[in-house]
């Protein structure tokens, strides 16, 4: 499948609102591969993938993840990280991506993970920082991103657990591990 018709195709599974919000992911990955040494090519083509189950119904992400032996423990935590994982699944199965770095990119966009790829880093925070995000603090993640991938995600993922912790939600162990693990690798640069 060419990259227009893998665009072509992800954007058939989505609503308007979530297509552009992936182009905005789409073009913050390639900048930030640009920025940070990363692959650009790897970076868009899991960016144009990274949402691609999001609108499944929730029931059918979740079949995904009990059918496919995806990690079961994710059915205990919020539906919303559901469909980086079965997405990983999708793009292999369905879209014949074969290469684990674009795959692990989608798979840990939503929780991060312990000792994230270049590639995970860039997916993951294109995804929060993307021109269409408006929350409480993703200005000041931007300002960060400019100079420290690392300490843009680290205050990233601050926010989200904090945001969870105040909804009185749990929060997925990958991503206190991924935070945790940004703060080793910030305080061994320094």
């Amino acid at each position: 499948m060419n990259r227009k018709q893998l665009i072509d195709a992800v954007k058939s599974q989505m609503p308007a609102a979530r297509w552009e919000h992936t182009l905005g992911v789409m073009e913050t990955a390639v900048l930030l591969a640009r920025s940070y040494q990363g692959d650009a090519d790897k970076a868009h083509m899991a960016a144009v993938l990274h949402d691609v189950c999001k609108y499944w119904p929730v029931k059918e992400q979740g079949n995904v993840i009990r059918d496919h032996g995806l990690p079961a423990d994710l059915l205990d935590y919020d539906k919303e990280i559901w469909h980086a994982h079965a997405g990983a699944f999708i793009a292999q199965r369905d879209y014949e991506v074969d290469d684990e770095e674009v795959l692990d990119a989608i798979r840990y966009h939503t929780t991060g993970r312990k000792h994230m790829t270049q590639l995970e880093k860039i997916v993951c925070l294109a995804d929060y920082i993307e021109p269409g995000r408006d929350f409480p603090g993703v200005h000041k993640i931007r300002e960060i991103a400019e100079y420290s991938m690392e300490k843009a995600l680290l205050t990233a993922f601050d926010g989200t657990i904090i945001f969870l912790l105040e909804k009185g939600k749990k929060v997925y162990p990958l991503t206190l591990l991924a935070r945790n693990s940004l703060v080793d690798e910030i305080n061994q640069l320094n």
